[in-house]
């Protein structure tokens, strides 16, 4: 027998968990159409059909709640197998597997860790953990382009922050609706593709 939520003036009682995912996705989709950081709390208490308070409640301040998105992102992403996309051993293979699970996050729920990881509001205010696992995946991406492309480390960091654009933007195409999706994965694939060879030394 399937278990209904405990009532309370004619209302459901949901579990914290639960109400902590429903402004979540009220916030990630209010991100989306704001565009940046802080987010209108008025508005996200009224598309997440709570109050304010249990909002604070949840996150004492803005800066919490972008932190818990962004801890969200990461983690299905994580959960999609990007520490093992990063780490194989081809550089061709990494940036490649690695940038199809970015573009498909994307195209799911649009640039939400951009977003957060770019917006002036959280300079500074990143949670250490999660720039941890940004760090070690960027420098290991890194040094097989440094090594494979033959690149300095400088060029390599350069080089990997432009390629991290074509993912982005494909997701972003088709999360927008301006691109299907299989469209967007047959560019993303080939742009990455593309520019891994224009960056190949001549082995002549």
């Amino acid at each position: 027998m399937r278990s209904v939520p405990a009532q309370r003036g004619g209302r459901a009682r949901l579990s914290p968990e639960v109400r902590r995912g429903q402004i979540l996705d009220a916030a990630e989709a209010l991100l989306m159409s704001h565009g940046g950081l802080p987010l209108p709390l008025d508005d996200l208490a009224r598309a997440a059909q709570v109050s304010k308070a249990l909002i604070y409640a949840y996150f004492p301040t803005q800066h919490d709640l972008a932190n818990a998105l962004l801890a969200r992102r990461f983690a299905a992403l994580l959960s999609a197998g990007l520490e093992d996309a990063s780490a194989r051993p081809e550089l061709f293979d990494a940036a490649q597997a690695c940038a199809e699970l970015y573009f498909e996050e994307v195209a799911q729920t649009g640039p939400v860790a951009h977003i957060v990881l770019r917006d002036p509001f959280m300079a500074g205010r990143i949670d250490p953990d999660i720039a941890a696992i940004r760090d070690r995946i960027a420098r290991r991406l890194a040094r097989a382009a440094r090594r494979g492309l033959r690149l300095s480390p400088k060029e390599a960091v350069a080089a990997l922050s432009l390629m991290t654009t074509i993912p982005e933007e494909a997701g972003r195409l088709v999360h927008a609706g301006d691109l299907s999706l299989g469209r967007g994965r047959e560019l993303n694939r080939r742009l990455i593709a593309s520019s891994l060879r224009a960056l190949t030394p001549d082995q002549a």
